[in-house]
């Protein structure tokens, strides 16, 4: 679907100076850190680029390598090839797997075609498949928490389709049905609301008493972290805009972290989705990115933002992320 222009925007991008005298303003930016590409994400992206470079076009990649629209374009630019499924991928070619994981039906596919597989999943996406595994081997209901249809539910799901159930709210735990109540496991997707899954597992352990997670959290650092820099940014701010695509889990639920707080939350492709009646009274703008959308569509929002006024930026740092995710060694080369 072709993107609206912003009427803040010039057919060659140029930012124009807007009428309204109210959105001329001195603001304050309060800006989450951390925000922006995890390591995972950092991983998978760096993998179809090494590819690019090693092995040259076209290298195809199964479903969006993260959940970006500009990611994907990028690389596209440069010679990827999205496909949705592995039918479309000639027989034999080299093809990469996204950030969200495949089920093992989807590597069986990839291997009966001939293809060359590069896995680009992140490492704790391919934990929680393990885990997967792990219950359903000891005869457990797995209860799958997340989102029926995202991707990575679906690679999940497919480890044990026939012992593990999904459920996407405390309200659908009253309607799982069990072989045996207290031989119950319990999973979740890992770009989940923390606050929200919580109540989830809360609502699963009173129903089945025995239920057991795993031995760490399966949301993960990134998703957690996020929220929390959201959480404290939004406190004194009147509007909160988050840089992300629809389709990002963990960025849809930056933006339910701001509206559970009370505060208006936006969720913007690029700084051309911003409406200016968002931010026309607002004089402190709490801004943070999605784990898997570019930095520098954070720099460009925040470059709108002072072509209307003065602008004073804050950074607020709630933690420091060290996590790296060395790329597969197919990506490497031998």
């Amino acid at each position: 679907m072709p993107e609206t222009p912003r009427k803040d925007v010039t057919a060659t991008g140029r930012i124009r100076q807007p009428a309204a005298v109210a959105l001329q303003r001195p603001r304050r930016v309060l800006l989450a850190a951390p925000r922006s590409f995890c390591a995972g994400v950092e991983r998978a992206v760096e993998v179809v680029e090494m590819l690019l470079e090693r092995r040259g076009i076209p290298v195809y990649v199964r479903k969006q390598i993260v959940h970006n629209v500009h990611v994907v374009r990028d690389l596209e630019r440069r010679g990827a090839v999205f496909v949705e499924e592995l039918d479309e991928v000639p027989p034999g070619a080299l093809v990469v797997f996204s950030a969200h994981g495949v089920s093992p039906q989807v590597r069986e596919h990839a291997q009966q075609r001939g293809l060359e597989v590069v896995d680009a999943t992140c490492p704790l996406v391919t934990k929680v498949h393990a885990e997967a595994r792990r219950f359903a081997a000891r005869g457990n209901t797995v209860v799958l928490i997340g989102h029926l249809g995202h991707e990575e539910i679906e690679g999940t799901l497919g480890e044990a389709p026939e012992h593990t159930v999904v459920v996407e709210s405390a309200a659908d735990v009253a309607t799982v049905q069990v072989p045996d109540p207290k031989r119950v496991s319990y999973l979740t997707q890992t770009t989940l609301a923390v606050q929200e899954t919580a109540e989830i597992i809360e609502a699963l352990i009173r129903r089945f008493p025995h239920a057991k997670g795993p031995g760490s959290e399966d949301i993960c650092y990134a998703t957690t972290n996020r929220q929390l820099a959201v959480e404290q940014i939004t406190e004194a701010a009147d509007v909160l805009l988050v840089v992300g695509s629809a389709n990002s889990s963990n960025s849809v639920r930056l933006v339910e972290v701001g509206e559970r707080r009370g505060i208006e939350a936006h969720l913007i492709e690029d700084v051309t989705a911003i409406d200016s009646a968002w931010i026309a009274d607002a004089e402190v703008i709490a801004l943070t990115a999605g784990a898997s959308a570019p930095g520098t569509l954070v720099d460009e929002v925040i470059a709108y933002l002072r072509s209307l006024g003065p602008v004073t930026v804050t950074e607020h740092v709630t933690t420091v992320e060290d996590v790296r995710f060395s790329p597969p060694a197919a990506a490497r080369g031998r």
